[in-house]
């Protein structure tokens, strides 16, 4: 059964920076790809960032370019999320999922693809 842990979330300042983990289990990263997805509050989830280890591949939403950085560490299981330059925009319920099979230099990543989820972590950023 693959069980994925979210972490790391918190409360922080516009302008600082936070680490998500997501501690993953039942699975390889040879096999699934992992993403991070973003609920705010009356708004429909929205798709962050992705890592398939299998190609070697990562994408990011317009909205986290070159803010957000995806990576992954094998021998722990788990695929972080670093988050810079937060801004109020970016407070929401953070998520990571796998999508067996998956691999980024074929296609863009898509909601369906991911049928295990987390029950994420808050990230609240303040001014």
């Amino acid at each position: 059964e693959v069980q994925l842990v979210e972490s790391g979330g918190g409360l922080v300042q516009a302008g600082g920076s936070l680490r998500l983990s997501c501690a993953a289990s039942g699975l390889s990263f040879d096999d699934y790809a992992i993403g991070w997805f973003r609920q705010a509050p009356g708004k429909e989830r929205e798709g962050l960032s992705c890592i398939s280890k299998s190609d070697g591949n990562t994408y990011y939403a317009h909205s986290v370019k070159g803010r957000f950085t995806i990576s992954s560490d094998n021998a722990k299981s788990t695929v972080y999320l670093q988050m810079n330059r937060l801004q109020s925009g970016d407070t929401g319920v953070y998520y990571c999922a796998a999508a067996l099979g998956l691999r980024l230099g074929d296609r863009y990543p898509n909601l369906a693809d991911f049928g295990s989820w987390g029950r994420g972590t808050q990230v609240t950023v303040f001014s």
